[in-house]
């Protein structure tokens, strides 16, 4: 049997598809594995280049691997189907990897330590335990508005509909929907304590790393953006410049372009959707002030005059993350440019 030089692992929970290519990338197997014998069969292979989709466990197999001294390469599953020939199965996806890996031009993804994806489960929990206050807050807000109970907009503003429920005197509340509305209740106090954990560890864990202290320097930019940027880009060297960082975001324009005419239409969309909320958020908060700023730049107070507010929003968050770029990859902090020197020089 010819050496085999690159392996297409399509990943599973249990049943594992293997796609092995020789040097000349002719196929020399394609067969199924059992999840427990995956690294027994990589153990008897000589060193090589394996490629697996980044998806869910990936980086957990990736390091296992490369462990036992192979090469192993992440892909995005959207750069892999083109190479998918045709219908979709196993066998197929395993070949369209191992032939994807080896393209001179293709993109990969780094592989994460444990600690990083140890840190991304903590804000994505957070994330989820938000989610679900949200909801069950709707639901109480919903259900006392039945009764004619209402209360103004805003979390904080909650607490008085929560003193309703559990107001056993109040009279507005039937027992039975007083019964039923505590469960809501105890399971917003209990979000709201957990959420509370959850942030005051990531507080402390922004104060204790350097790259996350500068990275609170830049405007709009707090301690679960911080977070959420060092847990999420683990190799901020891998973009070629602050542009293609934006683009990676989905804070860029999506193209349509052909004949020599350019057309750009709403920004893509790509990339993790947590991070690029976070820093439109932000963006939105520089704004917010910048219309009473007299230091505000220039450009800002252009912006907003002809664009409307989202637009100017996402182009501060388009330039807040070329800001995240340079920091990351050059070093210092964020130091806030003079106005009045700015206009100066353009005047002289």
């Amino acid at each position: 049997m010819k050496q085999v030089i690159t392996i297409g692992l399509d990943l599973a929970k249990h049943v594992f598809q293997v796609h092995g290519a020789a040097a000349e990338g002719l196929p020399v197997f394609n067969r199924k594995l059992r999840r427990s014998e995956v690294m027994r069969f990589f153990e008897k292979l000589p060193p090589c280049l394996v490629g697996m989709e980044a998806c869910g466990s990936a980086h957990y197999w990736a390091r296992e691997i490369t462990a036992l001294g192979h090469e192993v390469r992440l892909i995005p599953p959207a750069y892999v189907k083109p190479f998918v020939k045709r219908g979709k199965t196993d066998a197929a996806d395993a070949e369209a990897i191992s032939e994807a890996v080896v393209r001179k031009t293709m993109r990969f993804v780094p592989i994460k330590t444990a600690e990083q994806q140890a840190a991304a489960m903590v804000l994505k929990t957070r994330a989820l335990l938000v989610r679900q206050r949200t909801q069950a807050v709707n639901a109480l807000r919903a259900h006392l508005a039945e009764l004619g109970i209402i209360a103004t907009t805003g979390v904080a503003k909650v607490e008085a509909l929560l003193s309703i429920v559990r107001d056993e005197t109040d009279t507005r509340l039937p027992a039975a929907a007083r019964f039923a509305l505590m469960a809501i209740a105890d399971v917003i106090e209990a979000s709201a304590d957990q959420i509370g954990r959850l942030e005051r560890a990531i507080l402390v864990e922004a104060k204790r790393d350097e790259d996350m202290r500068r990275l609170t320097t830049i405007p709009g930019v707090g301690a679960i953006t911080a977070a959420t940027i060092k847990a999420l880009v683990s190799d901020p060297g891998g973009f070629k410049s602050a542009r293609h960082f934006a683009a990676w975001l989905g804070l860029t324009p999506r193209p349509h372009s052909s004949g020599g005419k350019e057309r750009l239409g709403r920004i893509s969309k790509m990339g993790n959707p947590e991070l690029r909320a976070l820093l439109v958020v932000g963006a939105t908060a520089v704004l917010r002030v910048a219309r009473n700023d007299s230091r505000t730049r220039p450009w800002l107070r252009a912006l907003l005059a002809r664009r409307p507010f989202k637009v100017a929003a996402v182009a501060q968050a388009n330039k807040t993350a070329r800001i995240i770029w340079a920091l990351l990859n050059r070093g210092g902090t964020y130091r806030r440019a003079d106005p009045l020197a700015i206009t100066a020089v353009a005047v002289g």
